[in-house]
């Protein structure tokens, strides 16, 4: 595997299922649910007791791409690699953290927020660029950041939903991120996995 086409394979998937929670068992069974509703790009944040674990338990399975969620160290990259993680992702831009991802040949999507920071992260060499947290504009602020920088791979993590999926899509991100959109925080607390399966399933019909 490598970050070429670990990007290829998550444009062309264009969602991935991000699951945070204090409990490593629900964290399992919950993107056990968004597996069987459909996804394939999957993100486990390292705030999750456990979450290396996680990430080498379900890097082994064919046809998932795994991704490392909230890595603030390099110290974390390389633990989150070695588990299996092929994409590296923060909350906020760190190049030392995205120079880690270039030197494992693993994808970087950094949290960026301004027309300015996307551009830097790009120019640092981050493949993704997570747009975090959504402005209000939305997907117009997509397009208009796209308008002069149309060479940037934008991924929206928050503020997005079955709802408005197609018009992140529509505006020119090349994928979108489900958090609580997919992973109902009342439906973690009641283990409703069911619900989880089957709101995945109405996510990734509706990005398609």
């Amino acid at each position: 595997m490598s970050a070429e086409s670990f990007v290829d394979a998550f444009k062309q998937a264009r969602a991935s299922a991000i699951v945070r929670t204090n409990d490593q068992r629900v964290a399992a069974d919950a993107m056990e649910a968004a597996v069987r509703g459909g996804f394939r790009m999957i993100e486990f944040t390292l705030t999750i007791p456990g979450a290396f674990e996680l990430i080498e338990e379900f890097s082994r399975r064919p046809g998932l791409r795994v991704g490392a969620g909230t890595v603030l160290s390099v110290e974390d990259a390389r633990r989150a690699v070695r588990a299996g993680a092929e994409c590296l992702v923060s909350p906020v831009f760190d190049e030392r953290v995205v120079a880690a991802a270039a030197a494992l040949d693993v994808a970087a999507m950094p949290g960026v927020h301004t027309a300015t920071e996307l551009f830097a992260a790009h120019r640092s060499g981050a493949q993704l660029q997570k747009l975090f947290p959504a402005p209000a504009g939305g997907p117009a602020y997509v397009r208009s950041v796209l308008g002069p920088l149309p060479f940037l791979n934008i991924v929206p993590t928050n503020g997005v939903d079955v709802s408005n999926a197609g018009a992140w899509l529509d505006a020119g991100a090349v994928a979108l991120g489900f958090v609580t959109a997919l992973f109902d925080p009342t439906d973690m607390q009641a283990r409703a996995f069911d619900r989880i399966e089957r709101r995945a399933s109405e996510i990734l019909a509706a990005v398609a």
